[in-house]
C-alpha cells in the first residue's frame, strides 16, 4: 500500500498494525473534504435580504424565499420579528385565497400517509398545496423528532408542493407558535390549500380549530380507542371524522367504528354552525375514499360561504390570535422584569413549603409587578 494512501493521522513511521487507508485524491481531515473547496465554501456568504426582497420572492412564487421567510417568522430575534412583521404586513393583501384544513389524530393513524395520497390527487387536479407538519419537540435538541417530509414520499418530488416540517417547540395543542404567520405566507405564495398536520395530542387541539377553516380527525378502528374516542374533547371540534385505514381485513370494523361516532355526534353541537359534522372512511394507501373527501370539504366550504360564516370564523380567528399575542407579550414582560426575578424564587419556596397558597403568591407577584409600572 503507498504511504500517500494512509490517513493523516496515522504516525509517520507506523506499522502495519495501522491498517486504515484511504482513497486516493480525497485531501485533509476526518470529512474527507479538501481544505481547499472548504475555504472557498467559508467565502461564500448568502445574500442578507430586505423586506422588498422577501415580498417580491413570495410574490413571484420562489420557494427558496418562502423557505427563508418562514424561518424568519420562526426566528425569536427581535430584529427578525420586527422585520418579519414588515414582510407580512405588506404581503397580508395577498392573502386569504386558500383553504385551511387541519389534520390531527392519535400516532398511528396514517396522517402522514393520508396527506401525502390526498394531496398527491389534488395537485393532480391543479392545485397548488402547501403542508404544514408540526412535529413534537425533541426536549433536548428543541427540534423535530419526527421525519414527516420522509413519509410523504410523492409529495416530496411534487412542483406544485411546499413542505414545511417545523418543530412544535412544546406549543399548545402541538402547534408551532409561528404558524399563522407561515400561513399567510403560503398564500401570498399562491398556495391554494393549506394542510395542518399536527400532533394529535388530544383536548389541546383547540389551538389548531383556531387557525383553520376544516378540521379534520383521523381515527382507526381495531386499536382500542373507539370508546375513548367517542368522549367528549377533540371529537367536538371536528368538522368531519375520518376512519382510516378501512381496507382488507380491517374493513368491518372501519365500518362499526363509522356507524359507532356517527351516532355519537348526534349527542354533540356542531362546531360550525350550518353544517353537521360527517363520518367516512377510507384508505390512504389503496386511495379509496380521497376524492369523496376532497368533495364534502368543498361542499363545506360552499355552505359556510353561503351563511358568510366562512368569513365570520376568519375575522374571529384573527382577532384571537391578536389577542394571543398580547397575552404571550405581557407574559414576557412579566416574567423578564428585574424585581419580579428576584422575587419569584422566595414567593415558589413558600408556595412549596406550605406557607403561602398560590392564588395568594400570584396576587403578591401581580402587585409588586403593577407598582412597579405605576410611577
Amino acid at each position: 500500500m503507498s504511504e500517500k494512501k494512509r490517513p493523516e493521522w496515522v504516525p509517520k513511521n507506523a506499522g502495519k498494525e495501522y491498517t486504515t487507508r484511504v482513497m486516493e485524491g480525497v485531501e485533509s481531515k476526518h470529512d474527507g473534504m479538501p481544505d481547499s473547496y472548504k475555504n472557498k465554501q467559508k467565502s461564500i456568504k448568502r445574500k442578507k435580504l430586505q423586506s422588498p426582497d422577501y415580498v417580491k420572492g413570495i410574490l413571484n412564487k420562489d420557494r427558496i424565499i418562502l423557505a427563508r421567510a418562514i424561518t424568519l417568522v420562526e426566528s425569536n430575534s427581535e430584529k427578525h420579528i420586527k422585520l418579519a412583521q414588515q414582510v407580512l404586513k405588506e404581503l397580508l393583501p395577498y392573502t386569504g385565497n386558500s383553504i385551511r384544513v387541519g389534520i390531527t389524530g392519535v400516532p398511528g393513524a396514517g396522517k402522514s400517509t393520508f396527506i401525502d395520497a390526498l394531496g398527491s390527487q389534488l395537485i393532480k387536479a391543479g392545485h397548488k398545496l402547501a403542508v404544514l407538519a408540526v412535529d413534537p419537540s425533541s426536549s433536548i435538541t428543541k427540534g423535530s423528532v419526527l421525519g414527516d417530509k420522509t413519509r410523504m414520499e410523492n409529495l416530496a418530488r411534487a412542483e406544485n408542493c411546499f413542505i414545511r416540517p417545523s418543530p412544535s417547540g412544546g406549543a399548545l395543542g402541538g402547534v408551532s407558535r409561528k404558524t399563522r404567520e407561515t400561513i399567510l405566507l403560503c398564500e401570498a405564495a399562491g398556495y391554494d390549500v393549506i394542510f395542518i398536520e399536527t400532533v394529535g395530542v388530544g383536548q389541546n387541539e383547540i389551538t389548531v380549530r383556531s387557525m383553520v377553516d376544516f378540521f379534520l380527525l383521523l381515527k382507526i378502528a381495531g386499536a382500542g380507542d373507539e370508546l375513548q374516542g367517542i368522549k367528549k374533547g377533540v371529537i367536538e371540534l371536528a368538522d368531519a371524522i375520518l376512519i382510516n385505514k378501512a381496507d382488507g381485513d380491517n374493513k368491518k370494523r372501519a365500518e362499526v367504528a363509522r356507524q359507532d361516532f356517527a351516532r355519537a355526534l348526534h349527542y354533540l353541537k356542531s362546531p360550525t354552525p350550518g353544517w353537521h359534522p360527517e363520518v367516512k372512511t377510507c384508505s390512504a394507501i389503496q386511495q379509496i375514499g380521497l376524492k369523496e373527501i376532497w368533495q364534502m370539504i368543498q361542499h363545506f366550504k360552499e355552505k359556510t360561504e353561503a351563511n358568510n360564516y366562512f368569513q365570520y370564523r376568519r375575522q374571529q380567528q384573527m382577532l384571537n390570535w391578536m389577542h394571543d399575542l398580547i397575552k404571550e407579550y405581557l407574559q414576557n414582560v412579566f416574567y423578564r422584569d428585574e424585581k419580579i426575578k428576584t422575587e419569584l424564587p422566595i414567593v415558589e419556596s413558600k408556595v412549596t413549603n406550605d406557607k403561602l397558597p398560590p392564588t395568594a403568591a400570584a396576587q403578591q407577584l401581580l402587585e409588586i409587578f403593577e407598582n412597579r409600572y405605576k410611577n
